[in-house]
């Protein structure tokens, strides 16, 4: 903790956010005026079908993330079974 408190720049943020909140009603509002969007931001934003395929949103892709975290969640079980097991078997040995 005493790293992160040394650290110049987030001490100067901790202070100047604490000056800001000192401030009150009168002081500014942490995010700017909205500002409409132009056309190229449009553009880029707009959906395009050939990218759509390279989206990760798909089921299979889902299933892929939760079979692989069934499979890490398994593999840890097992190492700790193991530690626990040569370690119950070195006390009675």
């Amino acid at each position: 903790m005493a790293f992160l408190l040394k650290n110049n720049s987030i001490s100067s943020h901790l202070r100047s956010s604490s000056q800001k909140m000192e401030g009150g009603a009168l002081a500014q509002p942490r995010r700017g005026f909205h500002v409409e969007l132009g056309s190229r931001e449009k553009d880029l934003l707009a959906e395009n079908d050939a990218l759509r395929r390279f989206k990760s949103h798909k089921k299979g892709v889902r299933q892929l993330k939760r079979i692989g975290d069934v499979i890490t969640a398994v593999v840890v079980a097992g190492c700790c079974y193991e530690i626990y097991a040569r370690a119950t078997m070195k006390k009675e040995a």
